[in-house]
């Protein structure tokens, strides 16, 4: 247990900008400092830090705090770790107070791991440099790459001696545990005993976020085509390779400084675009690129540039990294090298001037890097056009930004020389086939929403409060009832019941939207982490929460009921809202979009008027008219004519 009166003094000495901005990007704003969440997609930024007040606020997510509660959510601390990384940041000593023994085993056995990393680091260092074995093969191998001291320094490169038992009896020397070097993979065993696992390797060691080592990679430099070029450490309690990014630590001030990260196969590309002066640069350590990379690059920028091999197996890579970073929200181009050459030998073979000009005048976008190397394949037959047009929809579809998706569709319907309507619609049936979508005519109803019906007044902005308040108060009071949803899979249509709920919450997110109410974010949130476990909430498990139990009662209570004498006497029978749901929850969400897209005109308008004269306007305008269209597919839905 860490004593009160040190976390008093570990809060005291944190300062909130400097710990938030080692893990992104923060610029001042008035009294503040303001940067992109870290924890949700978004374009404007939207999480605030206030050096005075010592929190911070995600108004994306909605999630906030002091110090402590960002390390715990950002970096997946427990509260006692987030503390004591702090600790160790502002060299605050912490004597804990009595521990159970399994907490003392759980924390010995993490930080035996990083110490275990960190002397067997510093025996590869020192093997590649002091040893004669180490200077003659690995040293020698290095800079004949090309590279500098300074290079193999920032990388921490070492070798590894070509001996079953090197580092193995050097642990035992310095008294670390065999144990522990094992669970690392460092040492491995069989029936003849231990060996060192990497032995006779140029060691690339790999770090986390913060620069601790919690993995290798060793590179062999014999010709034996048996033995595998590359040995990675297996995964462990610190370390998890799909949550890396080989390089991030030593490529993560220059990335956000360029707001750029370039993205390479392998350790070799990554220092070798290093040393010549491309340092935004990351690898997905030879591994497929992941979901949990793809979070850490968004960190600090929402722009990258894939770099892979222009073989079949690169080409592949790349078009699958392409996809999977577009459904995350960034912006993605790609270069292709020469046939035969790869990052790390073409930049061994220009300058460094040279080098970054080729990246500079050779990044394509998705859609023309898709183009180009499918329509290589089709000589002409329009069933493998066709099939490339699909591919290409297949990938505008998976896009979350709703303007973004207008652009890249313009511009395919260039390209093709086709009708952009016709490829709206058919981006349209990609994005029902993996999401539910109504059934119905889209005419306005009468029911009981609460959304005002006044069309949109020109100049003035939307206060979307009342949209967002009742899209929450259908979920709280429907959000298990069933509705009857068309589903497309493998070009077959069919009709399913969904929970309302999911309905309403997959038509949000799948335009990355959110509410500016933070108890409205926080019950769409809590709906959408029940649904996660396959549950879908009732109002019964919001009444419970002293926070929200106020907003429940006002969102499940009605002011004005007809009574059933009333109903008796004069034989009317009501519609009620229960009865036309479908209906009710389609007008509610597109009503929210459509108002939302109206505001961002608007701001575009306000944007274009702040120009500078010597600004260019055709960027600006260009965003304006696609909104424009997504505004008025929005409109459509709902059976609106927009005359403006």
């Amino acid at each position: 247990m860490i004593p009160q009166e040190t976390i008093a003094k570990i809060f005291d000495a944190a300062d909130i900008v400097e710990v938030i901005g080692d893990f992104i990007h923060l610029k001042k704003s008035g009294s503040n400092f303001k940067g992109l969440s870290p924890f949700a997609n978004e374009k404007t930024p939207s999480f605030m830090v206030s050096p005075g007040k010592r929190i911070f606020k995600d108004f994306s997510s909605g999630k906030g705090g002091n110090v402590v509660t960002f390390l715990m959510e950002h970096e997946h601390l427990s509260y006692p770790e987030a503390l004591k990384w702090l600790a160790n940041k502002y060299n605050i000593e912490i004597i804990e107070k009595e521990e159970t023994h399994e907490q003392i085993k759980e924390k010995h056995q993490r930080e035996a791991l990083y110490l275990a990393h960190q002397f067997a680091n510093d025996f590869f260092k020192f093997s590649l440099r002091e040893t004669d074995e180490g200077k003659s093969i690995g040293l020698s191998y290095l800079k004949k790459r090309g590279y500098h001291l300074k290079t193999i320094e920032t990388f921490e490169i070492g070798y590894s001696p070509n001996n079953y038992n090197a580092l193995e009896n050097k642990a035992n020397e310095m008294n670390y545990s065999l144990e522990t070097l094992k669970k690392s993979g460092l040492i491995k065993e069989n029936e003849k005993g231990n060996y060192d696992f990497f032995r006779g390797r140029v060691i690339f060691p790999i770090h986390n976020i913060t620069g601790r080592i919690i993995g290798f990679g060793g590179r062999t430099l014999r010709k034996d085509g048996n033995v595998a070029k590359y040995f990675n450490s297996p995964e462990s309690d610190i370390y998890n390779k799909s949550n890396v990014l080989y390089g991030l630590y030593q490529s993560k001030n220059e990335i956000i400084k360029n707001d750029c990260c370039f993205l390479v196969e392998g350790y070799t590309d990554v220092i070798s675009l290093h040393h010549n002066g491309i340092q935004n640069t990351v690898s997905s350590s030879g591994t497929s690129l992941t979901d949990g990379q793809i979070r850490l690059i968004k960190r600090f920028t929402n722009n990258v540039v894939i770099l892979y091999d222009s073989d079949p197996a690169g080409i592949s890579a790349s078009f699958r990294g392409v996809d999977m970073l577009l459904k995350d929200g960034l912006n993605v181009k790609v270069v292709l090298f020469p046939t035969g050459e790869d990052p790390d030998s073409y930049a061994n073979q220009l300058s460094n001037e040279e080098f970054k000009l080729f990246l500079s005048d050779n990044q394509i976008d998705f859609i023309s890097f898709k183009t180009n190397h499918l329509l290589d394949k089709t000589e002409n037959d329009p069933v493998n056009i066709s099939k490339t047009i699909s591919e290409i929809i297949a990938s505008i579809s998976i896009i979350p930004d709703v303007v973004s998706r207008s652009v890249y569709i313009k511009k395919t319907a260039q390209i093709f020389e086709m009708d952009e309507q016709l490829l709206i619609n058919e981006v349209q049936k990609k994005l029902r086939s993996k999401r539910v979508t109504n059934s119905f005519n889209p005419s306005p109803v009468h029911s009981k929403s609460t959304l005002p019906s006044k069309p949109f007044e020109k100049g003035v902005k939307h206060n979307l409060i009342e949209q967002e308040k009742d899209l929450i108060r259908l979920m709280v009071n429907y959000g298990a009832h069933s509705i009857p949803l068309k589903v497309t899979s493998d070009n077959e249509e069919s009709i399913e019941e969904y929970p309302l709920a999911q309905y309403i919450i997959e038509e949000i997110l799948t335009d990355k939207l959110s509410y500016n109410n933070e108890k409205y974010q926080l019950v769409f949130d809590e709906f959408y982490d029940g649904l996660q476990k396959g549950l879908v909430l009732n109002e019964q498990h919001f009444v419970q929460n002293n926070d929200l139990t106020g907003l429940i009662a006002d969102l499940t209570t009605s002011k004005n009921t007809l009574s059933y004498n009333w109903k008796k006497k004069h034989q009317i029978h009501t519609k009620l809202e229960s009865e036309m749901l479908k209906q009710a929850a389609h007008q509610s969400v597109y009503i929210f979009k459509l108002r939302v897209t109206e505001n961002l005109i608007l701001d575009k308008q306000q944007s274009l008027k702040n120009l500078s004269s010597s600004e260019s306007s055709e960027s600006i305008m260009e965003e304006i008219k696609e909104l424009i269209k997504v505004r008025n597919i929005f409109a459509n839905e709902l059976g609106i004519i927009v005359t403006q």
